[in-house]
């Protein structure tokens, strides 16, 4: 399965002193992921996928977050560096989900 979207860049406060930086992915999306993974997942429940932001590649997770009903992901600083981008911008995002 391989999906394009546009997604707004955020921050979470995971701890004092530390932020991540996600996209979520949409919620249509996120049930169908849900389907087609239903089953015992890695921690978290996460899903492994490959992703594609501009010309930046690369193999992460994604994670259900209850909060938004949706899987988010995550957005390392090195790509957000290499495409430009940060928290509030809207970028467009490949993923493809690997290892099922």
């Amino acid at each position: 399965m391989i999906v394009v979207f546009d997604a707004e860049l955020w921050v979470w406060d995971a701890r004092r002193g530390e932020t991540w930086t996600f996209v979520s992915l949409p919620q249509d999306i996120s049930e169908e992921i849900r389907e087609i993974t239903d089953g015992p997942r890695r921690g978290f429940g996460a899903v492994r996928v490959q992703v594609g932001i501009g010309g930046s590649r690369w193999k992460t997770s994604i994670f259900p977050d209850a909060k938004r009903g949706a899987y988010v992901l995550p957005v390392k600083k090195a790509v957000r560096k290499a495409e430009g981008i940060e928290e509030g911008d809207v970028a467009e995002v490949t993923v493809e989900l690997i290892d099922l």
